[in-house]
């Protein structure tokens, strides 16, 4: 059986896009005969991350990091996060000739530009050290892809997502879901700055706003916003439930690499409004039923009002946790065959070698 190592900063009990990717490819890599084992920052001390006190930044050390990884001897190796724990993983791969592959999840530049005062340049630097040495490094779609090579990086591989469409799925709609008018505008996800979530909130629209989550500017925003409806963070039925009866699913963020909530909306039957950027314009065609695409927000929610709820599933339906894991997979047996090949040819190039 396989070994693989998976080592993650974003971990529980964080709720986000990446911790719910791995752990869904990790359930379809086991009924694959892959065996996983995870570094994450549950095995050690931590402390909460500055403006964003839900992430916690691992206080491991090397040797401990090291030790883990030569416990578990992978015969294949994961890095799926920038951070701490990302960190001293790749430097254990490179002192000792391991090949890696790496994913690239989130912005991280925008993200901790957003918190500080960090000029994009710089960090683009540092992911394009951060990933470069890699055997592949993972992007979701094929216009973060292309947008990350006009950034520097040569080794960019596609692992796209995918949905449980039997946890989401449609149902009967009440009349007045969480007590408020229809139609019902919603959004899911991180209460947080980088997921611009007051362009949907300022936005003069028919019927009611929902935000369902929570994060660091739920507080701010539910100020600012007295008559939008803040749920709080939903998990399983009750998440699923709280899809169902939106009328409209808004995306407004504009630093998301794929947005797994669009997949959970459209799974549930639900039409989506977003802005044409990553992620949206992966997922949602452009002359399609099931969405909605406007630098105009409000007009791309106003026009998903008249959308199908049946496109919106049928396009879900075209996504799988099963295919999107073995792409995964692939991409990582592929990481070490790139490391052989690089291997071959710089023994071939030293002197008194065949």
């Amino acid at each position: 059986m396989p070994r693989l190592t998976i080592v993650t900063d974003a971990w529980h009990p964080q709720v986000n896009g990446v911790v719910r990717t791995i752990e869904n490819t990790n359930r379809e890599l086991a009924q694959m005969g892959v065996d996983v084992s995870m570094i994450t920052p549950e095995r050690y001390r931590s402390i909460p991350m500055p403006t964003y006190r839900e992430i916690r930044l691992s206080l491991a050390t090397y040797g401990q990091v090291r030790k883990a990884l030569e416990d578990q001897n992978p015969d294949y190796l994961h890095i799926a996060t920038e951070g701490p724990l990302g960190l001293m993983a790749r430097a254990w791969a490179l002192r000792n000739g391991k090949a890696f592959s790496t994913s690239y999840h989130t912005r991280f530049p925008e993200y901790v530009a957003a918190r500080f005062p960090v000029p994009l340049s710089w960090l683009y630097a540092y992911v394009r050290w951060f990933h470069g040495r890699s055997g592949a490094c993972m992007v979701a779609t094929e216009s973060l892809k292309k947008e990350l090579a006009g950034k520097g990086l040569t080794n960019l591989r596609i692992w796209s997502r995918g949905i449980d469409t039997t946890q989401f799925h449609p149902q009967a709609q009440e009349a007045a879901p969480f007590d408020l008018p229809r139609p019902i505008f919603m959004t899911v996800g991180r209460v947080a700055v980088e997921k611009n979530l007051s362009a949907f909130l300022e936005l003069d629209l028919p019927g009611s706003k929902v935000v369902v989550g929570d994060g660091p500017a739920r507080a701010d925003l539910q100020a600012r916003y007295p008559d939008v409806h803040f749920t709080g963070v939903k998990f399983g039925k009750e998440l699923a439930d709280a899809y169902a009866q939106a009328d409209v699913f808004v995306f407004p963020s504009k630093t998301d690499t794929f947005g797994n909530t669009i997949l959970e909306a459209l799974a549930s039957g639900v039409p989506v409004a977003a802005f044409p950027v990553t992620g949206p314009i992966d997922i949602i065609p452009k002359h399609g039923m099931a969405g909605a695409l406007d630098q105009d927000l409000r007009a791309a929610c106003l026009n998903a009002l008249d959308l199908s709820r049946t496109a919106a599933r049928h396009l879900a339906e075209s996504y799988s946790w099963r295919s999107a894991s073995r792409q995964f997979y692939d991409n990582v047996i592929a990481a070490v065959q790139t490391r052989r090949e690089k291997t071959c040819r710089t023994t071939a190039r030293q002197p008194g070698k065949a």
